[in-house]
This record gives C-alpha cells, sequence and structure tokens, in this order.
C-alpha cells in the first residue's frame, strides 16, 4: 500500500525539500494555505498531513480544529515556533507530532514512517477477527477489536495517538510505563526526550476519561518515573 501525504505549508522551499525526501516512497499532495489543504483533505482520502501553523487564509491551527472535526489520520505539525506553548497548543488540538523549523529533512521521514506504522496497527486492530481482548478496569472498557474505549458504558472519542497510549497502559494495569517506554512504542523507535508532548496527550486522555482531571483515578503521575493506570480505590 502507498500511502499519501499532504504537505501544507507557504514556504515553497520547505514544500519542495519534504516532497524530495518523502516522493520516493509516498504520494504527494501540497497545499500553500489552509484553505487550499482542506479543499485537498476533503476531495482526495489523505494518510498523513504535514501543516505549518504560519499560513494565510487560514491557519494551521484553524485547520487542525476543521480535520479534526471529521478525520482521524496522523497531523505533523511544522512550525518556526518553537515556544512550549505552542507545541502545546497544537497537540492540544489534535496534533499528533511536532517539530520546529530549521529540521533535519530525514528526521521528518523518521517521524513520518512511525506516525504511519502506528496507524497501520491501529488498522489492523480494526481488521483483526473478534477475539481481540477487551481491557476492563473500573468503569473504563476498551473494545480492541472495534478500537473504541468506553466510559460507563459511553464512547470516548480518542485520537489515533491517545488510543494507542491508553491501550498500552490498560495491556499491564498497575504498570509504570517510563516517558521513553511510552514514546518508543506509540511513536516509534527513536526518543528525542518529548516530555512534553506526552505530557499533552496524557492530559488530554485525563480530559476524556477522569471526573476531574486536575484529580486523576486513573491515569496517575509517578514523579520522577512516569506513569501508571490502576482502578480507582474505592472511598
Amino acid at each position: 500500500m502507498r500511502y499519501t501525504v499532504l504537505i501544507a505549508d507557504d514556504e515553497p522551499e520547505i514544500v519542495e525539500l519534504l516532497q524530495l525526501y518523502l516522493e520516493k516512497d509516498y504520494d504527494i499532495r501540497t497545499a500553500a494555505n489552509g484553505a487550499e489543504a482542506l479543499e485537498c483533505i476533503r476531495s482526495v482520502p489523505i494518510d498523513l498531513v504535514i501543516l505549518d501553523i504560519m499560513m494565510p487564509v487560514m491557519d494551521g491551527l484553524q485547520l487542525i480544529k476543521q480535520i479534526r472535526a471529521t478525520h482521524h489520520m496522523p497531523v505533523l505539525f511544522l512550525s518556526a515556533k518553537s515556544q512550549d506553548h505552542d507545541k502545546i497548543l497544537g497537540l492540544g488540538l489534535g496534533a499528533d507530532d511536532y517539530i520546529s523549523k530549521p529540521f533535519n529533512p530525514l528526521e521528518i521521514v523518521a517521524r513520518v514512517e512511525a506516525l504511519l506504522r502506528r496507524v497501520n496497527q491501529f488498522d489492523a486492530h480494526e481488521s483483526a477477527a473478534p477475539q481481540e481482548t477487551n481491557l476492563v478496569l473500573g468503569e473504563l472498557m476498551l473494545d480492541r477489536s472495534k478500537c473504541v474505549l468506553f466510559r460507563s458504558g459511553k464512547p470516548v472519542t480518542l485520537t489515533s495517538t491517545e488510543y494507542k497510549i491508553v491501550d498500552l497502559l490498560l495491556e499491564q494495569p498497575g504498570r509504570v510505563f517510563t516517558r521513553k517506554k511510552i514514546y518508543e512504542a506509540v511513536w516509534g523507535d527513536y526518543y528525542a526526550h518529548e516530555d512534553s508532548t506526552i505530557m499533552v496527550h496524557i492530559s488530554n486522555i485525563r480530559e476524556k476519561i477522569e471526573r476531574d482531571s486536575r484529580q486523576p483515578e486513573y491515569l496517575k503521575t509517578i514523579r520522577g518515573l512516569g506513569y501508571k493506570i490502576e482502578a480507582p480505590t474505592e472511598s
């Protein structure tokens, strides 16, 4: 299967550079602004989006809100903005990963491969025979055959990244997973000390599964080590 990657950036030299490195393995579509990118996504099946934040007509933050309303493909933010609050905002809106300009094109290739590999694993779950075991913890139930998380019988909408993190943790409740372990299991076989990326995804998951995300009952932080998921303590 040959995947289709959309590169949305208003700098032609960036688009040309990325296309040069990616076109050998992927079909490439390009857009010079957010509106063009959205039209492309609506008209052509896209497997992954490389998305600049600062674009004319519709910027990347506005665009990802539109994307996440109807699509679940991986989104890799690419921007000159390197401050943590920009990264946190982008990830909070549904981006799967984030790279700051200037960048090494080979790192882009590696991250695209890792994101698509994870999606391929996600799709493999969906097409697997129903012998997949449901994971149950308290009021949470992860239906692995459908790749859907339920809380108290109600479906919880997760991005593919959030799903992989929840699946990893629920498979071994009570086990502490280091940030390195989570990153390598979810993003691929490299770890770039992207602690803020993991923290934002953990925060998003808590907003979706906890009664009070500030006092989590399920998804706990183990200071200096990582994270674990466990059943709430009965009061």
